[in-house]
């Protein structure tokens, strides 16, 4: 009777220690890996957030004192342009404003044939003397509508000095020797009077480094 009972009790008592060694097996890594997917899951966000805190300070930082104190270039040029602007504007005015105040003048004045001014004839004189106002008016000019607009730019004077300073280094440093030119090849805009923006900057280095080739002969003089 012991001999039948102990082979059927051996392949039930193995089933219950295979159940006993699987059970924990299987309960375990549930709970595993949900902490794993839960601390991915805010690694990843983590992640995400960073860059977000690391670019807020960036977009929101206040400008810097030597950004204060400087004009951007792109503003300057702009400033200039109108600068020159101003100048010829009030030129035209003052030439035609010099002109008729010259022939006025000197139209009025009784002309003799017969007492020639050092040797020339009295209305050559006058003439040129007229022509004289006008140029001088178109000299004037320019003076009378910078002094404008140093008036109406008051506040920007001081960083305006400093950027003309800073400009002119620039173009002494980039602009070709004008010794080198002729008559097929002028120098172009040699204190770079046009510049008003930054393409007329690349522009006329470009212009500058046209005319070294041309003078070096690489390129035709046509």
């Amino acid at each position: 009777m012991s001999t039948l009972v102990q082979p059927q009790l051996r392949p039930f008592a193995r089933s219950l220690q295979f159940t006993c060694r699987s059970k924990p097996l299987s309960s375990v890594p549930k709970p595993h890996t949900r902490f794993s997917v839960q601390s991915r899951a805010k690694s990843t966000k983590a992640k995400a957030e960073l860059p977000k805190s690391s670019s807020a300070p960036k977009s929101n930082a206040p400008p810097t004192q030597a950004e204060k104190e400087s004009l951007p270039w792109q503003e300057y040029l702009t400033i200039r342009k109108r600068k020159r602007r101003w100048e010829t504007a009030l030129t035209i005015p003052s030439t035609i404003g010099g002109f008729m105040a010259g022939l006025s003048y000197f139209g009025n004045i009784e002309m003799d044939p017969t007492k020639p001014i050092f040797n020339i004839d009295p209305m050559y004189v006058y003439g040129a003397a007229t022509l004289g106002c006008a140029g001088l008016g178109y000299l004037i000019g320019p003076i009378i509508g910078s002094t404008i607009w140093r008036l109406t730019h008051r506040r920007l004077m001081r960083l305006i000095e400093q950027r003309d300073r800073e400009f002119h280094q620039h173009i002494v440093k980039n602009r070709v020797d004008p010794t080198a030119q002729s008559a097929t090849n002028p120098v172009p805009d040699y204190y770079g009077e046009k510049i008003g923006s930054l393409h007329d900057y690349r522009q006329w280095l470009r212009d500058q480094s046209k005319f070294r080739k041309k003078a070096a002969g690489f390129l035709s003089e046509d």
